[in-house]
């Protein structure tokens, strides 16, 4: 690696300063290093990506766990990588900070934090109590003395896919409270988009791709600043993965004729020896 922690923070800050990039997300060190070999200029980690990529569902991971999941991608390519931090795997604001300060030691250049109860996952935390663990957050960050960025998502939309204004007042709130990326996943009209990014604005808005029929260019001009994918490009690996098992058990092996070939993947990887 040539990049320092303290470069990949700065080029990530850069990033959110101006124009629109995608943030794909890896599951592991291989697909975090396939992905800066296809040239992408930053990671987020999925913490769908990485409990599957481990055998368990979404939401089973630990913080221990997750720490040194996050450590081994930063430690694994010269990109900024932001943390799918969940929601701070903890409830009260002053565990949250701390959880926060142990994300940054890992290296992370960014890191998200969730309105998701840890009590109740299909609820939210009442607006004014999810607004003061974003505040300690960023009070966490700010006492590292690191330039870490910190993402207050509202997963809000999720649930309830009409629920637009209670998510902006949420994400306007997070704003306030010093949040430097705002982030409702499950938005999929392209006026609500528009209206969440005045909202925030001069701070930056990040989408969850939820259309594929969405392309970079058009989400660019309603002027998000950074794209996501989720747990969506792990999907795509298990989809395949699932797809050629099922033919062989089936008695059939048409499946693996659309493999990756294997010198394709040994040059990519290479370059990382």
């Amino acid at each position: 690696m040539t990049r320092t922690v303290a470069d990949k923070r700065a080029a990530f800050r850069t990033l959110h300063q101006q124009g629109c990039f995608v943030l794909p997300n890896p599951w592991d060190v291989g697909s975090a290093r396939m992905l800066q070999h296809l040239g992408f200029a930053a990671l987020a980690s999925t913490s769908s990506g990485y409990a599957w990529s481990t055998g368990r569902p979404d939401y089973a991971v630990t913080l221990a766990g997750v720490l040194q999941h996050l450590t081994a991608l930063c430690e694994a390519v010269d990109l900024p990588v932001n943390a799918d931090f969940e929601s701070g795997f903890a409830s009260d604001p002053e565990g949250v900070a701390a959880n926060v300060g142990l994300a940054v030691q890992a290296g992370v250049a960014g890191l998200s934090i969730e309105d998701r109860d840890i009590e109740a996952p299909f609820g939210l935390y009442a607006p004014a109590f999810a607004v003061e663990r974003i505040r300690a957050a960023r009070a966490a960050i700010d006492r590292s003395g690191e330039d870490v960025i910190l993402v207050a998502r509202t997963e809000g939309l999720l649930h309830a896919a009409d629920a637009i204004t209670p998510a902006i007042d949420k994400l306007v709130a997070f704003a306030a409270a010093g949040a430097d990326c705002l982030y409702a996943p499950g938005v999929r009209d392209k006026s609500h988009i528009a209206t969440m990014i005045r909202a925030v604005a001069p701070k930056p808005l990040n989408v969850l791709v939820v259309d594929t029929a969405w392309n970079v260019a058009e989400l660019a001009d309603l002027g998000v600043r950074r794209i996501s994918i989720g747990g969506a490009l792990a999907r795509a690996a298990w989809g395949a993965a699932i797809a050629a098992a099922e033919q062989i058990r089936a008695g059939a092996f048409d499946g693996l004729a659309g493999g990756t070939p294997a010198k394709r993947l040994n040059d990519a990887f290479a370059g990382f020896v």
